[in-house]
């Protein structure tokens, strides 16, 4: 019943004098159900000893909550992403769905920039200004400029200029720099990589320690080759290269700006500025191929398949 009416309780958070505590913690008693010596006991040895004792009113209960268990440490730190969710609003920020976005103290977000469910921004992260966020994105130490749109993503370490687009399903690894406008799609990953303003990685790509120049257009399916088993290795892109699709780009190489590379090409050397490299196997076409296998599995009494 005393509890059921109790309109204070005391906490574990006391601030006392160094002085007065060394003074009140010789006479502590492990005389409890607990067998146990109690800091918050000497609240109780100052008052008997005359010592001013004032009581202090916490504004936010949830400021002074324990954590024994690990439930309790969720409870606390749910309860720390709502107050920082609730000042980034009064800042300026939309949070869509607050039970399912998840920042950390550190982490800087820009006005009227829109954060959607499953968000998670980590670590050393700074967010520009009129950003959509999400869902599904995690973010940890990186540098995001203003109008940006990332979604469905992993990204870490890495720099992100503005109007850069990135989603869905991309993988941004440490050391990579994204310029104004770079538009990266689906199935993509990079890794230590610098890609100028405009440079569109769409499809389906790694690119690993390499650097892209601007409004260079790289195709689905393109590989840098940066790994020969012992050290890696470099590929440069000029600017305006257009890359074909399933190109495989064996560094250390180097494409001159505005060069073309053919479809399905397998690159080992430089190519130069405003060129055309073509590296595979010409197409061969056999008319009737297909009936005279017919007609000799037939004559050797096979099955047809």
């Amino acid at each position: 019943m005393r509890q059921r009416v109790a309109q204070r309780v005391r906490t574990k958070a006391v601030e006392r004098s160094a002085d007065a505590l060394r003074d009140a913690l010789p006479r502590l008693s492990n005389q409890n159900a607990q067998g146990e010596y109690y800091l918050t006991d000497t609240i109780g040895v100052l008052a008997a000893s005359g010592a001013r004792v004032v009581a202090w009113q916490s504004p936010d209960p949830t400021l002074l909550l324990g954590v024994n268990t690990r439930w309790e440490l969720a409870q606390v730190g749910h309860a720390l992403r709502t107050r920082l969710l609730k000042q980034l609003c009064l800042e300026g920020v939309t949070v869509i769905d607050p039970a399912t976005t998840y920042i950390e103290p550190t982490v800087r977000v820009g006005r009227d920039t829109v954060i959607e469910p499953n968000t998670h921004l980590r670590g050393d992260t700074i967010i520009g200004a009129n950003c959509t966020l999400g869902p599904d994105l995690y973010l940890q130490d990186c540098t995001v400029g203003d109008r940006c749109h990332l979604f469905r993503s992993h990204i870490i370490q890495a720099r992100i200029d503005a109007e850069v687009s990135v989603g869905p399903f991309a993988h941004i690894r440490p050391g990579t720099v994204l310029h104004t406008g770079v538009r990266v799609g689906d199935f993509v990953e990079i890794k230590n990589v610098e890609v100028g303003e405009g440079t569109k990685v769409l499809h389906l790509t790694y690119l690993g320690d390499a650097t892209i120049g601007k409004r260079a257009n790289i195709g689905a399916g393109t590989i840098t080759c940066n790994y020969d088993g012992e050290r890696k290795h470099r590929t440069v892109i000029g600017d305006g290269v257009f890359v074909g699709s399933h190109a495989t780009l064996i560094a250390p190489v180097t494409i001159g700006d505005d060069a073309y590379i053919a479809a399905a090409s397998a690159i080992t050397d430089d190519v130069p500025p405003e060129s055309l490299a073509i590296a595979r196997s010409y197409q061969t076409i056999k008319a009737g191929w297909v009936r005279k296998r017919r007609e000799s599995k037939k004559g050797a009494g096979g099955n047809e398949p």
